[in-house]
């Protein structure tokens, strides 16, 4: 107990110290704060990116998907964000250009830019605050899982302790302490991931030998179906399209388009990513499925903590607690920057609404921040379901989001009446989809949803007599076609039924996805190239 101890205090400190070294380096003024100056680097800024995406879901979400449902969860995860990076392009670059022009901070003030419409980017901030709070509310609860697993800590105790940690070191260092502290513990869990895989297959005779011993018991868990026979062509389209058009809209994730120094970061960010999507989810989803070794029958929410009884039986106090450290990691580097986003978007979109006047200090921020902490800690306490289940609640609720900001951004005069009747459309059907009033026809509710608000904005938009559309040279319609092309490839259909040939002790389905985002990748460099060599020649 002693080690464990020991070794959690050592982590705690140390980032702790981190955040409040970086508050040195910081002025008071609220962009400032929420910003870091917008001068992150291409390093520092994939490195905040990616951990701030790789919170609890991923180390505990897709670990217990990895359980339940076996290696189908894989390129749902790794391909599915990897492909989403093509966002980073294709909205982070305007929504960058739009902060340096008019030194935007929050998701919402973009809105305001862009429609000049109070009623538009308030109902948008209010939709982004009421459903990151169920997302934020993951994070301390997965905290939980880990200290009752370490030290027999009532749940709520450990989610207290967790959040209390998180909030000390945000509230004092602002973004430039989130945004080192990410990219250490980024780092931080991606190793001790690949640790703890590398523990937990040696254990079982090596990678190979453990995945054919799974495979031997439960051939079901290496289908295209998974081990419940649930993931068919329409859920694996529904979560590849949830995917794309929710993750910009995570306002953490939104809000860090504004801090790139240049385009050049944007761009090398993209490229980076489907690379670290691909290894990033490999390793929960093989722990969950390596699991079913050690600890069979688990059911529901149970699975959920395979990571922390794995981390204990096998590796000891010292590693055990390591390894769970690198899930907190995760989790503390999104719950961070959720609260330091929505804390900006309360202090400049909703605070002079509520008041009639604007804040001058970083002080209403910190002070929400509190206030948002202990509201997720509220959620946590009781989870009302798996976290797979809150979290695709959650992201279908952001992704109607998408349209009022891909369609401000391309086309020619935006109405403001197009992206309130597409947020309130598409939020009434996630409140019908949550109460099971609707049919699904197959595919998540995501889908339905998405489709509805994208029709609705284009219908408001045309019937106002807007009906100018942007135009596409012949390279943008290439790209257009390739990327195109790759989403096709990846809805496998054809061979939904098949387990092998194996390679490397793997199903050969789960290459395809790695040489897939391969591909991407090519595309995505003849895409940024220009953008590119005009930054070269400027430098």
């Amino acid at each position: 107990m002693l080690v464990k101890i020991l070794v959690l205090a050592a982590y705690f400190t140390f980032v702790i110290w981190l955040g409040f070294m970086a508050r040195t380096r910081i002025k008071e003024s609220p962009s400032d704060y929420f910003l870091a100056g917008r001068n992150l680097s291409a390093v520092v800024l994939v490195g905040t990116m990616a951990a701030t995406n790789f919170s609890a879901f991923t180390v505990f979400g897709a670990s217990g998907a990895g359980y339940r449902d076996g290696l189908a969860f894989f390129p749902i995860m790794a391909f599915g964000t990897g492909f989403m990076a093509l966002t980073f392009w294709l909205l982070g670059r305007k929504i960058w250009a739009m902060g340096q022009a008019h030194d935007l901070v929050t998701p919402a003030e973009l809105v305001h830019q862009i429609y000049n419409h109070r009623g538009a980017s308030a109902l948008f901030a209010l939709v982004m605050i009421v459903f990151t709070v169920p997302y934020l509310a993951l994070q301390p609860m997965a905290g939980g899982y880990v200290l009752k697993e370490l030290f027999g800590l009532p749940q709520a105790a450990g989610a207290g302790l967790i959040a209390l940690i998180i909030v000390l070191y945000t509230v004092r260092g602002g973004f430039r302490a989130v945004a080192w502290t990410d990219v250490f513990q980024g780092l931080f869990m991606v190793g001790l991931m690949i640790a703890a895989l590398v523990m937990v297959a040696y254990h079982h005779g090596g990678l190979g030998q453990a995945a054919q011993r799974v495979m031997e018991s439960h051939p079901d868990l290496f289908s295209r179906p998974g081990g419940t026979g649930r993931y068919g062509p329409g859920l694996w389209f529904s979560y590849l399209m949830l995917w794309f058009f929710c993750d910009p809209m995570f306002p953490q994730l939104f809000q860090r388009f504004y801090t790139a120094r240049d385009e050049r970061a944007l761009a090398r960010t993209m490229l980076y990513y489907p690379a670290i999507c691909t290894l990033v989810f490999f390793l929960p989803v093989a722990l969950g499925l390596l699991g079913r070794l050690d600890f069979p029958g688990l059911t529901g929410k149970a699975a959920d903590n395979i990571v922390p009884l794995l981390a204990t039986k096998i590796g000891g106090d010292f590693m055990g607690t390591m390894i769970l450290a690198a899930g907190l990691a995760a989790l503390m580097s999104t719950m961070d920057s959720q609260l330091l986003t929505l804390s900006s978007i309360f202090t400049r979109d909703v605070y002079p609404i509520l008041t009639g006047r604007e804040a001058r200090s970083a002080r209403v921020g910190r002070l929400f921040v509190i206030g948002l902490a202990l509201a997720g800690l509220v959620l946590a306490v009781k989870p009302p379901a798996t976290i797979l289940q809150i979290a695709t609640q959650a992201f279908t609720g952001l992704a109607v989001l998408f349209p009022t900001v891909f369609f401000g951004l391309y086309l020619k005069n935006p109405r403001p009446a197009s992206a309130i009747v597409s947020i309130l459309v598409g939020e009434v059907l996630v409140g019908a989809y949550a109460f099971k009033l609707l049919p699904t026809f197959g595919f998540l509710p995501a889908v339905p949803v998405i489709v509805a608000a994208v029709l609705s904005y284009l219908a408001v938009h045309a019937a106002l007599g807007a009906r100018t559309w942007p135009a596409m040279d012949r390279r943008q319609a290439a790209l257009l076609a390739g990327f195109g092309l790759i989403f096709l490839a990846s809805l496998d259909f054809w061979r939904w039924d098949r387990i092998g040939p194996l390679f490397l002790g793997w199903p050969l389905w789960a290459w395809y996805f790695v040489v897939l985002s391969a591909l991407q990748t090519v595309l995505m460099v003849y895409w940024v190239r220009p953008a590119l060599a005009a930054e070269s020649d400027r430098g």
